[in-house]
């Protein structure tokens, strides 16, 4: 895959801690920002799934699966009394 060169600005303190991090994994500075910017992309799309998980069961259960939910509860019920 081919590389691609860029320069980012960044407030000298950030600067300062992501070398001193660089220095300690002992990776480069731009092998810190591609693992950072990695895992911000990463949580960028878990969070627009979740969303659009949410989205698409924010409705509830419609009728059938809410009495099918009940009969589970009542069998689980029936079960765990006949344990104990």
């Amino acid at each position: 895959m081919a590389n691609v060169k860029t320069a980012i600005s960044l407030q000298k303190p950030l600067f300062e801690q992501a070398n001193l991090l660089a220095q300690k994994m002992n990776i480069s500075r731009s092998r810190l920002f591609t693992l950072a910017l990695e895992e911000y992309l990463q949580h960028y799309q878990n969070q627009k799934l979740l969303e659009q998980i949410n989205r698409a069961y924010e409705d509830g259960p419609d009728p059938a699966e809410g009495q099918r939910m009940e009969a589970m509860r009542r069998r689980q019920r029936h079960t765990l009394e006949d344990q104990w």
